[in-house]
């Protein structure tokens, strides 16, 4: 793989407050095509069967899942309200009956998470300023660079560049900074939390490249 893995920049107060937390991006070539490909249809459809019934109801017991429980209700989200991703992604595999191709980056994402338990999200590299970062949103701070941008509370929680916020912590991505059909550069990234290895989520990071080449 040509491009490393990056580790992202916290605010000292979350390290204080949130140990472990971490984000890490992975810069990779945008699909050159929206479809995926049948290799990666299938590998869907694998996951689908491991993630039945059963597998759901023990999930949160495993040991990732379990950390970003715990990460939730520190940072004031409720799991059994606001669902941990892979924990969505299972409940949306019991409620279709299986796991719906929702295009190449989109399963490639989803293959990730339910491979290594890591979510992760993409941007449109090119519309980066420098290296992401974690940190706490200043209050009224815009989300992303647009004029009609929303205004953030004071405190919470972002994923931001040296131009200011781009996306909300496990939220998406700021209008502007989403990928589209034009991108032509991704950011892949995942947040880390206490209790996930790091290597867990270079897995993940690896887990979405592989796939994204196989289209």
């Amino acid at each position: 793989m040509s491009e490393p893995v990056r580790e992202g920049r916290v605010d000292q107060r979350l390290r204080e407050e949130l140990a472990g937390i971490g984000i890490a991006s992975l810069l990779l070539p945008a699909p050159r095509t929206g479809r995926s490909p049948r290799g990666v249809r299938e590998h869907l459809d694998a996951l689908a069967i491991r993630f039945r019934g059963a597998e759901a109801q023990v999930l949160r017991q495993r040991p990732v899942p379990h950390a970003y429980r715990v990460f939730f209700r520190h940072v004031g989200l409720d799991p059994d309200v606001t669902r941990v991703p892979i924990e969505a992604a299972a409940v949306e595999r019991l409620v279709h009956g299986g796991l719906r191709s929702r295009g190449l980056l989109a399963d490639a994402l989803t293959i990730a998470l339910l491979e290594t338990g890591v979510p992760l999200w993409a941007l449109d590299a090119d519309t980066l300023d420098g290296p992401l970062a974690l940190r706490l949103a200043g209050d009224g701070e815009a989300l992303g660079r647009r004029r009609d941008a929303a205004a953030l509370p004071g405190g919470r929680i972002v994923v931001a560049d040296d131009g200011g916020p781009l996306a909300p912590l496990f939220g998406d991505p700021a209008p502007g900074h989403a990928v589209t059909r034009r991108t032509r550069r991704l950011c892949v990234f995942a947040v880390r939390v206490g209790g996930v290895p790091e290597m867990h989520v270079q897995e993940a990071l690896w887990a979405c490249a592989e796939t994204l080449g196989a289209g």
